[in-house]
């Protein structure tokens, strides 16, 4: 097995590459498509602007060879952003088009007294199947570690696997398929809930 993470010049990047550092594992940081072939797992951290982290991956020639990755079954997690450019597009950014590989529209929390935007903090997130690849050992209702104002509404429900409630609006905190898992939530945050979801999709 070798990981690749993926910096597009913003993201969460030195946190994620620590915890697959406290496996035992040394990732490749990958700037361009140029060592996809020399690795077995895609890692893509998430953080900052839809339109912003678009136009990176475009800038790296990214995009094309992000989609065909996760569309040809390889294994992929993609973590906040990365997990919100997977969809058709943001409300973040109206005229930037995502990866399109799942149905579906990233919108912003919607407003209401007493609720804070973004969300920042812990919560939980209740998975379909407990059992699950992805989800064993994590029990009914881990606690992941959140920070974002938008979540994908998911058109597609046959990758959608777990939930959460935030001060009353239900949303998809992660989708999964075949090799593929990507969440909301900070998982390389999110102690060992986090760690155990990251350690399943490495199989470790």
């Amino acid at each position: 097995m070798k990981v690749g993470v993926v910096n597009y010049g913003g993201g969460n990047l030195r946190s994620v590459v620590n915890a697959l550092v406290s496996f035992g594992i040394e990732p490749q940081v990958l700037e361009s498509a140029d060592g996809f072939d020399a690795v077995t797992h895609l890692i893509l951290p998430g953080q900052g602007e839809f339109g912003d982290v678009m136009s990176q991956l475009e800038k790296r020639g990214l995009v094309d060879p992000l989609r065909e990755w996760i569309s040809s079954g390889k294994p992929y997690f993609g973590i906040c952003v990365g997990y919100q450019i997977l969809f058709e597009g943001s409300d973040e950014a109206d005229d930037v088009p995502g990866l399109g590989i799942i149905k579906g529209r990233c919108v912003r929390f919607a407003e209401a007294e007493g609720k804070k935007i973004p969300q920042m903090g812990w919560n939980s997130a209740v998975p379909e199947n407990v059992g699950g690849r992805f989800w064993k050992g994590l029990g009914e209702e881990p606690y992941f570690y959140f920070v974002h104002s938008y979540y994908p509404v998911v058109e597609d429900p046959a990758w959608a696997v777990a939930k959460t409630n935030y001060a009353g609006e239900v949303f998809v905190a992660a989708v999964e398929k075949g090799d593929s898992i990507a969440c909301q939530f900070h998982p390389e945050k999110s102690q060992d809930a986090g760690l155990g979801l990251m350690r399943n999709f490495l199989g470790i």
